[in-house]
């Protein structure tokens, strides 16, 4: 147990490598308990979170605690078959998160300033 701890420790990890799986493409009727039978074999899991709202279904967080159980489940469980649907498997990246969410705000923000001073760039042309 020892010598493979010793192991993991020599082992660098590319930077986009982490303990948070995101988990795309999974079939609408896939349970939690479904979800831990198939990820729990390449380590124990902290979390995992079903997306249930209508623009998050077919998603999944799967978080393990420990980084190189992540990358051996992302590794193997990427492509994998779950009720006909291949599963994709990536790294949670929060910076790629958010950039959405940044670009909607601002486009929103530019919005609300062109009506404030009643700029039409439309008539402009």
């Amino acid at each position: 147990m020892a010598l493979a701890a010793a192991r993991r420790a020599n082992v660098r990890l590319p930077p986009e490598v982490n303990r948070i799986l995101y988990v795309r493409n999974l079939p609408f009727e896939v349970s939690t308990e479904e979800m831990y039978d198939i990820f729990g074999k390449y380590g124990p899991i902290r979390q995992i979170r079903l997306g249930i709202a209508p623009n998050t279904r077919g998603t999944a967080f799967v978080v393990y605690e420990d980084i190189f159980d992540a990358k051996n489940a992302c590794e193997h469980l990427s492509g994998f078959n779950v009720c006909n649907r291949y599963l994709v498997v990536l790294y949670y990246q929060p910076h790629k998160a958010f950039k959405k969410m940044n670009k909607d705000l601002k486009q929103d923000q530019i919005e609300l300033l062109k009506t404030k001073y009643g700029i039409d760039l439309e008539a402009d042309k």
